[in-house]
């Protein structure tokens, strides 16, 4: 596997993982745990954007590691 196709698997299951937290915090009734998942979520909302900038440089410099969508 090449690090373009790692980035953009792991790009993937962060916002697989982000959409889960973001289904457990409306299923909830806890307000606590509505809280940690809402939490959770913006956390991975914030890697999945870190990620996706580092994936658009690395493709930028490196063409090759392009992943055709």
């Amino acid at each position: 596997m090449t690090v373009g196709s790692n980035m953009h698997q792991t790009l993937s299951s962060l916002e697989g993982a982000a959409a889960n937290l973001q289904s457990f915090a409306l299923e909830t009734q806890d307000q606590e745990a509505k809280k940690m998942y809402n939490n959770m979520h913006q956390q991975l909302q914030n890697l999945n954007k870190d990620l996706r900038n580092r994936v658009n440089y690395v493709e930028g410099q490196e063409p090759q590691y392009t992943i055709e969508q």
